[in-house]
């Protein structure tokens, strides 16, 4: 009963504040929450007529269909491999670029941050059109410029050994800057006290960046990790789809989880093989958000998320 009568005295205290997130709350659990109910579809064998409840139970056929593919095994190859080349990459780059624009003044960082920032809002469709700008086989800036050197022109969309890196380099040019920004807004939070006696210390820019900024923004580094890694299963479809105009020659290293799905859905209309890799996909993430959290826990307990 204490416990009771305690929460109501908090529960009165703050109720101004409850009523305030009331409707993010409640927008939370209708669009995130709600849909789960969908779940079932991936062990149904499901049809319109039928509908959710009344389609016949599948049990794991749906996860057979999936997994007993050929392109079971490539799908999950490069969904795993991109998605972690970026996050190593983007993380790296969004930290160092983060440093940089700590040591401009206000003036300066708000150009670079207003450059930096304009990719992230672009759509992929956009910047599908601007890569085929610059790979078009006839028309395209590298290969004009090729030609120019006297040397072969290179035809960039029936070849998927350069793809890799190219849908890298777009993912890293639309990405960073919004990484940055958190970081460098991280920075921003530092006492500037520190940097002061560091300096009557002697400590270079380098030495100080090292001993004090990094140290200091390693958690929110780690906490845009962990929730990186729980999304490492899921790709960006814009950058996959769009980004190599749906090539089937570049389908052996552009092809991920997410392509496949939405392609085996409008090619055969199997709802549920594509819920059942939708399910996949999410649990695969929440496993590994507790196992990347875990092992931080055991590696520096201050820094784990829970």
């Amino acid at each position: 009963m204490n416990s009771i009568s305690k929460e109501l005295k908090e529960f009165k205290k703050n109720k101004d504040l409850f009523f305030i997130g009331l409707p993010g709350m409640l927008a939370l659990f209708i669009v995130c929450y709600l849909p789960m109910f969908g779940l079932i579809i991936a062990f149904k064998r499901f049809n319109f007529d039928d509908g959710i409840l009344g389609s016949p139970w599948a049990g794991l056929d749906n996860f057979k269909f999936f997994f007993t593919s050929q392109d079971a095994f490539r799908v999950t190859r490069n969904t795993l491999l991109l998605n972690g080349t970026f996050i190593i990459l983007s993380f790296a780059a969004a930290v160092f670029v983060a440093l940089m624009l700590n040591e401009l003044n206000k003036r300066s960082v708000k150009v670079f941050q207003t450059v930096l920032f304009v990719p992230y809002f672009i759509s992929w469709i956009v910047v599908g059109y601007l890569v085929y700008g610059f790979l078009s086989f006839d028309y395209g800036v590298i290969n004009s410029i090729l030609k120019g050197l006297n040397m072969a022109p290179v035809d960039w969309y029936s070849d998927p050994k350069y793809w890799p890196v190219i849908l890298t380099a777009s993912y890293l040019w639309k990405n960073v800057g919004y990484l940055t920004i958190i970081f460098y807004t991280g920075m921003l939070g530092i006492d500037a006290s520190f940097y002061e006696a560091a300096s009557i210390d002697g400590a270079s820019k380098f030495q100080q960046a090292k001993a004090i900024t990094i140290p200091l923004i390693k958690p929110l580094v780690i906490l845009m990790l962990i929730l990186s890694i729980g999304k490492i299963f899921y790709s960006d479809f814009g950058l996959f789809f769009f980004v190599p105009r749906e090539v089937g020659a570049l389908l052996p290293t552009t092809d991920v989880i997410d392509t496949y799905v939405y392609r085996s859905l409008r090619v055969i209309g199997d709802l549920g093989m594509a819920s059942a890799a939708g399910f996949y996909q999410s649990i695969v993430g929440f496993l590994l958000v507790l196992g990347s959290n875990l092992f931080i826990r055991k590696v520096s307990k201050e820094n784990a998320v829970f």
